[in-house]
C-alpha cells in the first residue's frame, strides 16, 4: 500500500472492523534467522512454493525492565497457498533484547534446535540471527465474518549478522501492509472495497523486502 493511503486505510478499517479486544495496537519486533547462505531468503526471492521462516518475536508492551520479557520462538511454514505457524513462549531477561545483544540470538542454539525439532522441523544447515524487523501493528476483526485483519506501518529493520556488513544501519519501508487471516482465500466483501485505495492483495514478505532494501541501499550483491 502506498504511504499516502495508509491513513485512509486505517480510517476505512475502523469503519468496517472492530479493534481487537486484547491487543488493538502494539509494536511488533521479530528477529529472523537464516543460514549463512540465506537459504530462506533465496527461496522467497525465487518464489519457491515450500518455505519456512524461523524468528523470535516480542512486543513492546511486554517490555518492563528489569523484569523478564516473554518472547516467542516461531516457525512459519508455507506450501503453496497453505500456511501455518507454530510458536512457543520463553521468558528472557530484558537485556537480551538490547540491540547490542541480538546477534547472540536471544535463546541458546540448543533450545532453538530442540524447539524446532518438536515442531517437526529439522534443519539441514545451522541458522543464525540475520535481521531485526519491527513495525507498528493495528489489529481488527471484520464485523460480518470475524476474520482477523491487521494494518502494519512504520516498518524498520537493521542487520545483526556481521558478515552482511553494516550492522545498525536502519532500513525503512515507507509502505503499509494489510494482513487478512481467515479460513478462506476469498476476501470478505467489505475488504474488497479497499481496492479503491490501490491496495495490492498479494503476498508480501517483510523479511525478503527488508533484505532487498538493505542490499539496494548498500550496493551489496548477494
Amino acid at each position: 500500500m502506498l504511504p499516502a493511503n495508509i491513513g485512509l486505510a486505517y480510517a476505512f478499517l475502523r469503519q468496517i472492523c472492530r479493534p481487537d479486544k486484547e491487543y488493538s495496537k502494539d509494536r511488533v519486533n521479530s528477529l529472523y534467522f537464516d543460514t549463512a547462505d540465506l537459504d530462506q531468503y533465496q527461496k522467497s526471492e525465487s518464489g519457491e512454493l515450500r518455505k519456512n521462516k524461523v524468528r523470535i518475536r516480542w512486543y513492546d508492551s511486554d517490555i518492563k525492565e528489569p523484569e523478564e520479557v516473554p518472547v516467542y520462538l516461531e516457525l512459519k511454514s508455507r506450501e503453496g497457498f497453505a500456511s501455518s505457524k507454530q510458536r512457543r513462549k520463553f521468558m528472557v531477561p530484558a537485556t537480551s533484547l538490547e540491540p547490542v545483544n541480538l546477534g547472540r540470538g536471544i535463546l541458546d542454539k540448543t533450545t532453538i534446535m530442540q524447539t524446532l525439532a518438536s515442531f517437526g522441523y529439522f534443519m539441514e544447515k545451522p541458522i543464525k540471527p540475520i535481521i531485526l524487523i519491527s513495525y507498528q501493528r493495528h489489529r481488527f476483526s471484520e464485523m460480518q465474518t470475524g476474520v482477523r485483519v491487521s494494518l502494519d506501518q512504520d516498518i524498520r529493520a537493521s542487520i545483526v549478522a556481521p558478515e552482511l556488513g553494516r550492522q545498525g544501519l536502519e532500513i525503512r519501508l515507507s509502505n503499509g501492509v494489510i494482513e487478512v487471516k481467515g479460513p478462506s482465500l476469498e476476501l470478505p466483501v467489505t475488504l474488497r472495497r479497499m481496492r479503491l485505495l490501490d491496495v495490492d492483495w498479494s503476498r508480501f514478505s517483510k523479511y525478503g523486502n527488508c533484505l532487498d532494501a538493505y542490499f539496494t541501499q548498500t550496493g551489496t550483491i548477494y
